[in-house]
């Protein structure tokens, strides 16, 4: 087996990145929570841009049902921690990486750790946790990391950024402005003010929010990581304009159509408070609400 060497390994790059530019990549430190759906093919994506140090974090381990979607699940990692798997499967791309494990997720003692020297923070988390989700962009903001939000949705994706200086997790979804059972609904139209994959799903009765099932594609979560790097690759570079929450984008495969969205006032915007009847009503008329 030939030897690794990072500048030949990466050397595609280049063109698209200086030479100079690709050695700030490789010093860069990216912290990845959620290994699933997003967070695998996130990371896998970020070590082939040549980033070489890394946290992530994950307390699941892989099953069958996630066999659609996730970078790491197969039928060699059933039941195998996906922080294990998914640090094999980096460091099988690049030996050198720099890869620091947190199998426990990221909680209130362990969050600082995970996020010191962390230069952007990739949220892989999973739709539901939003205590975790919060937790995690709170202390980002303190230590004033941008995040990066990929969110699949059908067969596509929405980008959402969440840089130190611009609005922060509960100003952009209010979620306290709702029932606690509705957070799901009220981060549905915080992520998608397009809901540009409102009118093809095909089998509305899998959706239950209640039991936190909601369909997946592997097709979008691969449009994720292409959106998500390439955000990454912008902040860290300092290279062309990120734009903040309230502004956001969806691309959607399916439909062929692409929108920016701005939102003043994220949830409480007129417009929002329309998504969010709307999609309360979808459910209602499901059973589902």
């Amino acid at each position: 087996m030939a030897a690794f060497d990072y500048n030949e390994a990466f050397s595609r790059n280049i063109g698209w990145f200086t030479p100079a530019e690709q050695q700030q990549l490789r010093q860069a430190r990216v912290a990845i929570a959620g290994l699933g759906g997003v967070g695998g093919v996130h990371l896998l994506t970020l070590v082939r841009l040549g980033i070489e140090r890394f946290r992530i974090a994950d307390l699941d381990r892989f099953a069958l049902v996630n066999f659609n979607r996730q970078a790491g699940a197969a039928c060699s990692s059933i039941d195998r921690e996906k922080t294990a798997v998914m640090a094999a499967m980096a460091r099988d791309i690049n030996p050198e990486l720099g890869l620091d494990e947190f199998p426990d997720g990221v909680h209130a003692g362990n969050v600082d750790a995970f996020l010191d020297g962390v230069d952007v923070y990739v949220d892989g988390l999973d739709y539901f946790v939003f205590e975790t989700r919060r937790l995690v962009y709170d202390a980002c903001r303190r230590k004033g990391i941008p995040v990066v939000l990929a969110v699949p949705l059908g067969m596509g994706a929405s980008l959402l950024h969440f840089l130190p200086e611009g609005p922060d997790f509960e100003s952009y979804f209010r979620l306290e402005d709702g029932r606690r059972e509705e957070w799901p609904v009220r981060f549905l139209a915080g992520v998608a003010p397009a809901l540009l994959h409102r009118h093809y799903l095909a089998y509305p009765d899998i959706v239950d929010f209640a039991a936190q099932r909601v369909p997946s594609t592997g097709a979008a979560c691969q449009i994720c990581s292409g959106m998500a790097a390439t955000s990454v690759a912008k902040i860290l570079l300092k290279r062309g304009l990120i734009e903040a929450v309230p502004r956001s984008m969806q691309f959607d495969a399916y439909t062929g159509r692409f929108k920016h969205v701005w939102r003043p006032g994220g949830n409480r915007h007129p417009l929002q408070r329309l998504a969010i009847a709307y999609i309360n009503y979808r459910l209602r008329r499901a059973g589902k609400a």
